[in-house]
């Protein structure tokens, strides 16, 4: 029973943990703010747990630029296919997530906030021009944020490619 309470996460630091929370805070802001000026929507759900990988585990494969851009892109463009051709049920939802999970992890861009983007998909009936705008401008904007934010704080991201 103990390995399944045991955490094997690192430690933070109480500055790291602070400045998870504020960049998280930032991020979500400014995407939001972008988003009421612009008068389109930039931000999505999944966004805030992409938010915890790009503020707390920056130096994550997971949390690297191609992973979340390419991760949502893949998972909401295989949602709205699919969700074109099954019947709007939850086992055509449950289908597309796990299509998309594949996916990414055959393209190597897993990003496991997107594994929610084709329940939105199946929630909401987008078309296509959701895959733009919040997807791709949205999931730009975050990493654009979060590396200019880990510059300014010193912390390296995204990762140096070998």
């Amino acid at each position: 029973m103990r390995h399944y309470l045991h955490r094997h996460q690192p430690p933070h630091t109480p500055r790291a943990a602070l400045l998870a929370g504020l960049g998280a805070m930032i991020a979500i802001g400014v995407t939001g703010a972008l988003s009421f000026y612009a008068g389109t929507p930039l931000l999505m759900v999944p966004f805030g747990a992409t938010s915890v990988l790009l503020f707390s585990v920056p130096n994550s494969p997971l949390s690297q630029p191609a992973n979340v851009v390419g991760g949502h892109l893949v998972a909401t463009a295989s949602a709205i296919a699919l969700h074109m051709v099954l019947p709007g049920n939850w086992w055509a939802a449950a289908f597309a997530v796990g299509v998309a999970i594949s996916l990414m992890a055959l393209l190597r861009i897993t990003h496991p906030p997107a594994g929610a983007d084709p329940l939105l998909v199946f929630a909401a009936d987008p078309n296509w021009a959701f895959l733009f705008m919040p997807v791709a401008v949205g999931a730009l904007a975050m990493v654009g944020i979060a590396a200019l934010f880990h510059r300014f704080t010193g912390t390296p991201y995204p990762m140096k490619a070998p």
